[in-house]
């Protein structure tokens, strides 16, 4: 497959093998899946626990905690017998560490051939992973690049990162081991996507896709939705995380919008706001930001739409299975464009809650 073939219009997704990891699966015919990393203290049990919980009822499918001593190791090992969701182990350096939390249950490990060592390391790795049926996934990032390569050339370029990540992968093939995720992230946005492009044509592994160190909230959702919203308009991407600084929780939300705008998922309700003009007589700001907040706690995809004027809101938001129109302190509330009633201003939110919690009864009673 060449570049050329890589045109405007969204592509079938790519063939990758599926590889499992705990109770989910990454690449075949699987959903791409959301996951996060956890950013607590590894040592410190009962923070990993309630990270971990506030990950899984925000929908994250997988985590990941870093692992750099052993202590942590037996953090990982209390926190598996009850864990929610699949767990990964992120080691560096030490070799040991990776057969450790294998030996504690832990369903994937994440290595770096930038620091992981010597050819004898990696099969040792990679025969407690056989044993143990744990995929690993080879995580490469441009700032801890083999020196070799950064050489060979003149930098952390696309080839670079993606020769790294096929070469390791080469190596644990080799070795009998062959359930392998890759991974191969810039901070920069076009090296991102140009290497994930080189891997999509050279490999059938499953691909995490990926902007690493995006940013904060704001613009790091935003770099990693035109990175990864490119490669996966192209079929390219099994897995996602949107790697945010701060709290991780926020990154399962913009992970499922990403894939919610190219229609890849239907976890939840989609929320359309218009961005108001002089016609405008209601907060709508405050409304669709409280009608957001109402729509995070329902699970069917619904469309919901909120209109800042009667002028057009129904006719533009026709499609939406809910929606408000505001107009001069009152406002209507339709369903696919059919309008149900007027509402002063006053009680729209608490009407339109209403509504929307009918709606959702009989959609579940529908099925």
């Amino acid at each position: 497959m060449s570049n050329n073939t890589y045109g405007y219009g969204q592509m079938p997704r790519r063939a990758t093998r599926p590889v499992k990891v705990g109770s989910l699966t990454i690449g075949g015919n699987a959903p791409v899946s959301v996951q996060s990393m956890l950013n607590v203290n590894p040592h410190d049990e009962q923070a990993v626990r309630n990270q971990l919980r506030a990950l899984a009822a925000a929908g994250c499918e997988i985590a990941r905690l870093t692992v750099p001593d052993q202590q942590a190791v037996d953090v990982l090992a209390a926190v598996l017998k009850d864990a929610p969701i699949p767990l990964v182990a992120d080691i560096h350096f030490d070799y040991r560490l990776a057969i450790a939390a294998m030996e504690a249950g832990v369903h994937k490990v994440r290595i770096n051939p930038g620091n992981i060592g010597s050819i004898e390391r990696i099969a040792e790795v990679a025969a407690a992973a056989r044993e143990r049926q744990v995929p690993i996934r080879i995580g490469v990032n441009a700032g801890s690049l083999e020196r070799s390569l950064l050489e060979k050339y003149q930098g952390p370029t696309a080839a670079a990162l993606a020769e790294s990540a096929l070469s390791q992968a080469a190596v644990l093939e080799e070795l009998g081991h062959n359930a392998i995720v890759l991974s191969a992230k810039a901070s920069d946005v076009p090296t991102t996507i140009e290497t994930y492009r080189i891997l999509a044509q050279k490999c059938n592994y499953p691909l995490h896709i990926g902007v690493t160190e995006a940013g904060t909230l704001l613009t790091g959702s935003i770099r990693t939705a035109v990175g990864l919203g490119i490669l996966l308009w192209q079929g390219i991407g099994d897995t996602l995380r949107v790697s945010l600084t701060g709290d991780p929780v926020p990154e399962i939300k913009a992970g499922f919008d990403i894939l919610k705008a190219l229609d890849l998922r239907k976890k939840g309700p989609v929320v359309i706001a218009c961005p108001t003009c002089g016609r405008t007589r209601i907060d709508l700001p405050k409304l669709a930001a409280e009608i957001e907040k109402i729509a995070a706690d329902i699970d069917k995809p619904l469309k919901i739409a909120v209109m800042g004027c009667a002028v057009n809101g129904p006719g533009e938001a026709r499609e939406a299975d809910l929606g408000i129109a505001g107009g001069n302190e009152e406002g209507l509330i339709f369903r696919q464009g059919r309008i149900l009633k007027k509402v002063p201003a006053a009680d729209l939110l608490s009407v339109f809650k209403q509504e929307l919690t009918d709606l959702v009864a009989e959609i579940r009673k529908e099925k």
